[in-house]
């Protein structure tokens, strides 16, 4: 009866009834996917609302060299993308620029292709996409594409619950359920819920790693790993000359003391040194080598290890990621892009493309950068096969976090540490908590240091409680949130990973299908239900059950 007064009033109104679906997911990342997939698999419609044009964010946007942890504790759809890829490469025509024979198989502690498993977890971007599009188009899951949300006034409500969403474009999608699969969790925040940007302080929760940092050098993307200390004045030394660039004069604040700041961002690129394939490094409009004077005095210290995150992807390909003090992660040029408008998001995104199209051709030419470095780089390009509608570059810019709601439960280095149980899991994670830097300041002693780069292990998976991925009772009852979910920023470093947003994608979804069945908020489905059909599915909710 609700459902047709509403199409009632939609018709006096004089605009056109939205489109009605069981589940409406917005947000085209990969855990969009496999939640619009688990919601067709248990029989309901289900429609793809995405402001991106491709599917599979980070991991069709660069992202090859996946970031897996424990492949144990992968299972569900996440598994069965992986075992799509596998199934790519067991064909001889995949191996277009390189012989199967060649690829090292080398992935992130273990080999990149598992003919035992039937798995494959290193793989070109195109591929990638190509599985998505493929999976998606299997099932017949509707997608709508370039479809931004009116986050000032888009979200119907009745009540608690969510009746509808309407995009810029002044099409409304109708559901009984909705999803926020987003990086930037726009849905969440419009819909009225609660979430935290930023670091909190040790005390929030209790956690050793949370706040700012200083002091803490856990990898080498810091100063420390360079010889000598470098100054970051533009006349080393003399604090009259000026700060150089991308250095901020601000104090870093108080170690373990929140503030509103965000990790880096930036492209995952897929390069290559294959002549056919290859694309020079071009100089990037507005191009200032002064933007680039820090990197050139690590050089001048004596520092090695540009390519050091070079990652073997098939056919002669890279996953190109930040490595060292001065690289491709853009520190402090992205703290307001979780809040800010479209348009503003836009200008950060293309701030981001010149900074690291510039590095790219600044190590390729500049005089200044040592002869064997430069000669180096400059063989290497952009592969000419991939990402071809946005000039090669990735069309995805690397949102490690933004937004992460604040519900049912919080998930902490506590749980991840396994120093507090977690309740009623609906997966697992296992990948080190791992926070880039934030900010780029000068300590007391008049250098430059890099702040916020945390890598910790969790000592083995850690469960993902259902608490972290629905909002807080009484806020929104028909909505859960895979990506931006409800976690402190430093779990949320290790839970960030591509794998783990795919299986709470699924297990989302899952609980959506049972709260439309029962007629339930998705604070009140039954997590025993719940647990039984998600093992049934194939997930892994218990790493001691998954290594028996």
């Amino acid at each position: 009866m609700k459902t047709i007064l509403l199409l009632s009033i939609w018709a006096v109104g004089g605009l056109a009834a939205p489109r009605s679906f069981d589940v409406v997911v917005y947000g085209c990342t990969s855990g969009a996917v496999t939640a619009a997939i688990q919601t067709k698999k248990m029989g309901k419609t289900v429609v793809m609302v995405c402001p991106e044009r491709h599917l599979g964010g980070l991991t069709a946007g660069g992202l090859g060299w996946t970031d897996s942890g424990n492949k144990a504790v992968i299972g569900g759809l996440s598994r069965e993308f992986y075992h799509r890829v596998w199934q790519h490469y067991a064909k001889p025509e995949a191996w277009k620029w390189q012989k199967q024979a060649e690829f090292g198989n080398k992935g992130q502690g273990t080999v990149a292709l598992d003919q035992e498993a039937r798995t494959m977890w290193i793989f070109e971007p195109h591929v990638a996409e190509q599985v998505y599009e493929a999976w998606v188009k299997e099932l017949k899951i509707p997608m709508i594409r370039n479809a931004w949300l009116d986050r000032e006034k888009g979200v119907k409500k009745q009540g608690e619950r969510i009746v509808s969403i309407t995009m810029l474009d002044g099409k409304s999608y109708a559901g009984k359920m909705f999803l926020d699969a987003s990086y930037e969790g726009d849905l969440m925040a419009a819909a009225g819920v609660s979430y935290h940007v930023g670091r909190e302080a040790v005390s929030t929760y209790g956690e050793k790693w949370a706040g700012v940092q200083t002091g803490v050098l856990h990898h080498r993307h810091h100063f420390g790993a360079v010889n000598t200390p470098i100054s970051p004045y533009v006349v080393p030394g003399d604090l009259q000359s000026g700060v150089l660039p991308r250095i901020s004069t601000e104090a870093p604040g108080k170690f373990g003391e929140a503030d509103g700041k965000i990790q880096a961002y930036c492209f995952r690129m897929c390069l290559t040194k294959v002549p056919e394939n290859r694309v020079p490094f071009a100089k990037p409009a507005g191009y200032d080598p002064k933007e680039y004077e820090l990197l050139a005095r690590v050089f001048e210290a004596g520092w090695r290890e540009t390519f050091q995150k070079f990652d073997a992807i098939p056919n002669g390909k890279t996953d190109t990621n930040n490595h060292g003090p001065f690289s491709t992660d853009n520190i402090g040029r992205n703290w307001d892009y979780p809040e800010a408008s479209y348009a503003r998001r836009k200008a950060i995104e293309q701030e981001h493309v010149q900074y690291q199209q510039g590095w790219l051709y600044f190590i390729a030419n500049d005089p200044r950068v040592p002869a064997d470095v430069r000669t180096e780089m400059a063989q290497w390009g952009l592969a000419k096969d991939e990402f071809k509608g946005t000039g090669n570059w990735p069309h995805q810019m690397y949102i490690r976090e933004a937004r992460r709601m604040t519900g049912q439960y919080v998930m902490t280095e506590n749980e991840l540490l396994k120093k507090r149980a977690t309740p009623e899991s609906v997966g697992m994670g296992s990948y080190g908590m791992d926070s880039h830097n934030i900010q780029r300041y000068i300590t007391p002693e008049g250098y430059v240091q890099n702040e916020g780069d945390i890598g910790v292990s969790t000592n083995g998976p850690y469960q993902i409680s259902y608490g972290s991925i629905v909002p807080k009772r009484g806020q929104v009852a028909n909505l859960l949130v895979p990506v931006c979910l409800s976690s402190s920023h430093i779990a949320y470093g290790s839970i960030r990973m591509e794998p783990v947003f795919m299986i709470l994608g699924q297990s989302a979804a899952t609980a959506a299908v049972m709260a439309i069945d029962k007629g339930l908020a998705v604070q009140d489905v039954s997590y025993a239900e719940l647990k039984g059909r998600l093992e049934k599915d194939g997930q892994v909710l218990d790493y001691r059950a998954a290594a028996k």
